[in-house]
């Protein structure tokens, strides 16, 4: 009878794969993965692994809903329309900037795949929507946007944003500076948008 209270919950087990998964993507892509490596170093069985998931790609996409959660709230001052908007911005943008940075291996992983597979291009194309509908409903009747295609602004505006944050997860210059990547989105956000 102690023997069966050992055993892991259905939580951790999955716990244990997504967590596997995570520290593998901070060392290797997520092409390079096999399910085997991935089950092998959460220590759980093949069956327990598709149980929970599907497919690696399945247990990627929980990885990256719970980052992109986190994101949203971290752009909710901004949105809401907090009294000074820039440094709302500068703050979402500075949290966004340390979600990728504490999530690196995970949505570099979405970025570098979302193009090849079906089920991943429907997550992340979603996702960004949502970070796009939320900038648009922000600026929408921004008069300083008047003769603006606004939705295509608020597209560029976040797709710009994924862009320099992947390259600040990849460690690439001069956006491996935290500072340098807040300062540079904050300046094209807040003159794109015209705020003060």
């Amino acid at each position: 009878m102690n023997a069966r209270r050992d055993e892991p919950s259905a939580a951790e087990l999955r716990e244990r794969v997504l967590d596997a998964l995570r520290a593998q993507l901070d060392e290797r892509t997520f092409d390079s993965l096999s399910v085997a490596e991935i089950i092998a170093a959460a220590g759980v069985s093949r069956a327990s692994f598709y149980f929970y998931f599907p497919s690696k790609q399945a247990a990627l996409a929980e990885l990256v809903r719970r980052a992109v959660g986190a994101g949203h709230e971290a752009a909710e001052p901004w949105l809401s329309g907090a009294p000074d908007p820039r440094a709302a911005l500068r703050h979402g943008i500075a949290a966004g900037a340390d979600l990728w940075l504490a999530n690196a291996g995970v949505l570099r992983a979405i970025v570098e795949s979302w193009g090849s597979d079906p089920l991943l291009r429907e997550l992340w194309l979603g996702q960004m929507a949502t970070f796009t509908a939320a900038t648009l409903e922000r600026i929408a009747d921004d008069p300083a946007l008047e003769g603006v295609d606004v939705p295509a602004l608020a597209a560029s505006l976040t797709w710009l944003g994924e862009r320099v944050y992947y390259l600040a997860a990849c460690g690439v210059a001069p956006f491996d500076d935290r500072e340098v990547l807040v300062d540079t989105l904050t300046h094209l956000w807040t003159r794109a948008l015209g705020v003060p």
